[in-house]
Parts: C-alpha cells; sequence; structure tokens
C-alpha cells in the first residue's frame, strides 16, 4: 500500500480513559467530541503523519456533577483549553503491525513527550464499498504533569484521585 489520507470514522471510534478512584475502585470515562489527521500506510505506520484533537468539554462519565467537576478550573479549564491534542513525532515498528507512537501531548497548555502502543488491526471495505481502517492504542500518562492536581486527602490515608490515567483509543478511518 502507499501512505493516503484517513479520515475518522467518528461513530466507530472510541477515547476512553480509567483512574484510580478512592484507592480502591476504577472510574471510567469517555470524550465524545474529538477528530484525527491521518496520512499512513496502514501495513507500515513508521512513516505515518497522525495528529488527534479532543474537546476536553465532551467528557462523559456517566455522571453530570463529576463531568461539571471535569470541565472546571480544578481539572481540564475546558474554558481556556477547549482542546487536548497529540501529534506524532516518532513511530517505531516493534512486532507485525505493532508500534510505539511517540508525540507531543498537550494539554492544559503544558506539552509533554509520551508514547502509546498502537496496533494496527486491518482493512476491509464496508458495504458501500468504502476502504476502512482499524487502529487500538493504549498508554497511560500522569495527570499532575499536565497541571491537573486537584486532590483530596481520605480520611483512611490516600487520595481520591489516582495520578495514573489509563487511556485506550479504538480507532476506525476511512481511506479519503
Amino acid at each position: 500500500m502507499t501512505k493516503s489520507k484517513w479520515a475518522l470514522d467518528a461513530a466507530h471510534s472510541s477515547v476512553d480513559f480509567s483512574v484510580r478512584h478512592m484507592m480502591i475502585a476504577n472510574v471510567k470515562g469517555s470524550f465524545n467530541s474529538f477528530n484525527a489527521t491521518i496520512e499512513a500506510d496502514p501495513s507500515d505506520l513508521t512513516t505515518a503523519s497522525i495528529e488527534f484533537a479532543i474537546e476536553t468539554a465532551s467528557v462523559d462519565t456517566r455522571n453530570q456533577d463529576r463531568d461539571g467537576h471535569l470541565v472546571s478550573a480544578d481539572f481540564f479549564d475546558a474554558a481556556n483549553h477547549p482542546n487536548m491534542t497529540f501529534k506524532a513525532t516518532s513511530i517505531e515498528k516493534t512486532d507485525d503491525g505493532e508500534y510505539n507512537v511517540t508525540g507531543d501531548l498537550t494539554l492544559r497548555g503544558v506539552t509533554k513527550q509520551e508514547t502509546f502502543a498502537v496496533t494496527f488491526e486491518g482493512t476491509g471495505k464496508d458495504p458501500w464499498g468504502n476502504e476502512k481502517a482499524g487502529f487500538s492504542a493504549t498508554g497511560s500518562i500522569n495527570r499532575s504533569d499536565y497541571g491537573l492536581v486537584w486532590n483530596a486527602a481520605l480520611e483512611t490515608g490516600g487520595v481520591l484521585v489516582g495520578d495514573k490515567v489509563k487511556i485506550n483509543l479504538q480507532i476506525q478511518a476511512a481511506k479519503a
């Protein structure tokens, strides 16, 4: 295959996260509004150009009060930082269809280099003849690295919200 432009199919994609809560459980959430610019040969991502943008106000943890707190200045400060972005700077093949994608993640005005494990899940044609490609990505970040430091001490010791945030993306894209 050759390098082509791919349009994110948001209806068949997801951006999910989980974080420790009260040091005993994980709370999960998603972002409902995101977009990507992808130029790639899906069979060899090492030369790909990948940029991702997520609307911070689209956070959804299935709890309106918590979502309101997350978009506030205590966390995402969505009024001043409406998007978090990721731009790939290097892509290393680690196995057949497996890659480490390193890039600049910007969240709340802070940019740090992060690496995500990406799997090329395959290509196929949908019933209307459109060529589709699937990818999954996993990784984790420390929220405090980005200024998301709000927390509350627990009476039993420890803190209300963990620092490590696990990230899971399921991406389907259509050849443009």
